[in-house]
Formats: C-alpha cells, structure tokens, sequence
C-alpha cells in the first residue's frame, strides 16, 4: 500500500485497518492523548480544486500528528501547464514525505503516483473521492453500532440518491469492502461509470452483499437505514446546472421522501450542501441528520491514512 488512490485497490484487511485506526485516533483525541505519529514528516498538498474540509482537516490532521502540511495551489504550481505532472512529483519526493492532489482529472493522480517516490493521496477527482467514502462507512458503522468486534453490516440498507459521480464510485467501493448493501437511484442518464460498477460488482460478489442501480428513488428510499445525497452540480458542470436541476428534480432529499426509510434512519451529505436543491433544510438539520459527525469524521479517517501510508 504505496499510494490511496482508489478503495478498490485496498484488501478489506487494509480497509479495515484504517477504519480501526481511525477510532483509535478519535478515542485519543478526545481524551486529548497525545499521538504524534509522525513527528517532523511532511505533506505536501496540491490543490487545482476549492476545497474546505479536504485542506482544513489533512492540514490540522498533520498537525496533530505531530507534522507538517504545506498547500501549494494550482495558480502557483501550474501543475501540468507550468512544470510536467513528472517533475513536480519527482521535486516534492525530495522535500515531503507525502503528496495529497485533490483535483479534476483523474490521470492526473495517476501520474503524479507513478513518478512520486513518496505516497500519493487521492484527495477528490472527478472520478473518485476515496477519503470521503472511507469515512462514510465509518460514520455508517459508528452512528448504527457497528463497530468493534460487531461489524456485520450486510443487514443494513443504504440508499444513495442523487448523481453517479466520483462519491457515488467511491461509495460502491467501500460498501463493498466493508460488507454493507447499497441501493443506487439516479436520474436516467446519469448513472455510475460502467468500468466502475463493473469492479464494484466484482468486489460485492466477493464480499456476498448486494449492490443495486436504480432510476427511482422512491424504491430507494423504502426502509433505508441510511439515506445519502450529494450535490446534483459538482465544481466543472456549472453549464448543465439548469438541466441538472430539471433532471433530478424528482430525486430531491425531502421529507416526505424520507418518511419511506425507517424511523431511526441517518441522512447523510459529504458537504457542501447546496439546501432547496438536492436536499431540504428541514432534512439537513433533523435530528436524524449526521452530516456534520460525518464531516468531523474526516479528520480522524484521513489522520489513519496518513499515519498508515507515512509512518
């Protein structure tokens, strides 16, 4: 395990190794136990995307761990335009120990990961979002008593509702690691790429869980333990948003859509939200809402990437 760039190329053993360590770091932070696992190591992060949760908690993550994390933005390193992907990821082994590359296109990270010599982490692509997926499951299994020695999932149902895109790719990998089934309902035409759910489906098989893709949402949403939306525009497709709004108008996150699942259901969103749109105020801020544990969540998952892949 040099690099994190897709769940599908992780054992379940190592999937779970990460989600174990990640509870052993939250239980130590929150009893404000000192864990500086990587004392004097360094991160060196790019970014070509926006981002707030992805840069705040890599970046304070380190730090807790005792390292350093460093941003560089795409208007000062020009990946790919000013300097080649090859020499940027041969000058930044020299100087860190790691490379994080949250980004738009996926070879990208690909390419940055075959000329490091240091780990690369898949911070976000327009194909996959590995960290956010491995905090799902991890947040699925805290918030529903699934952790520990118990950690049978196969009895849950988790709908994802919205778009097939790099959350949706990633959210298949992991469920199918970890042994959790999970429905898909998209808007016709906008389904999960099929090179992914063909892995995916492999990996499900392997594991005995189900995966299922559906265009209907209401079928979706009937007695799930879990219900998950993401936005329906992602950064890149601000030209289809009209069209996007029309096309998955019906796959709206409201409440009567919810009243379908089971009454102990957690709504779950990898934020930002954009509310009126995918998902309505009054379901982002129920009680049965877990967005933002989910959120903190990341910190303590991608601290046990870090110190997995660095230490």
């Amino acid at each position: 395990m040099k690099d994190l760039i897709s769940i599908h190329d992780l054992t379940s053993l190592q999937v779970e190794e990460i989600l174990s360590l990640a509870r052993d770091l939250k239980q130590k932070q929150r009893n404000k136990e000192k864990h500086e696992y990587l004392w004097a190591k360094s991160l060196a992060m790019i970014f070509e995307k926006p981002s707030t949760r992805t840069r705040v908690s890599f970046e304070i993550g380190m730090w807790q761990l005792g390292g350093l994390a460093i941003n560089l933005d795409q208007e000062n390193i020009g990946l790919g335009a000013r300097e080649s992907i090859g020499d940027v990821a041969k000058t930044l082994s020299r100087y860190a120990d790691g490379i994080l590359i949250r980004t738009f296109e996926h070879k990208k990270v690909i390419d940055l990961a075959k000329s490091a010599s240091v780990p690369v982490i898949n911070g976000l692509s327009d194909l996959l979002h590995p960290c956010q997926a491995l905090t799902d499951v991890f947040t699925i299994r805290e918030e529903k008593g699934l952790e520990g020695a118990k950690k049978d999932g196969k009895g849950l149902k988790v709908a994802y509702i919205g778009d097939g895109n790099n959350v949706c790719h990633s959210l298949m990998f992991a469920c199918a690691k970890v042994g959790i089934n999970l429905t898909i309902a998209v808007p016709v035409g906008y389904e999960p790429d099929e090179e992914i759910v063909k892995m995916a489906f492999s990996d499900a098989k392997t594991a005995g869980i189900q995966i299922d893709i559906l265009n209907d949402p209401i079928m979706a949403a009937k007695n799930a333990d879990v219900i998950y939306t993401d936005v329906w525009t992602s950064m890149g497709q601000e030209a289809e948003s009209k069209k996007r709004k029309a096309d998955f108008e019906k796959f709206q996150i409201n409440k009567e859509l919810v009243k379908l699942a089971k009454p102990d259901f957690i709504f779950m969103h990898c934020l930002p939200a954009h509310r009126g749109e995918e998902v309505t105020d009054e379901v982002v801020d129920s009680t049965n809402s877990v967005v933002f544990d989910q959120a903190e969540n990341r910190l303590h998952v991608q601290k046990a990437i870090l110190t997995m892949l660095l230490r």
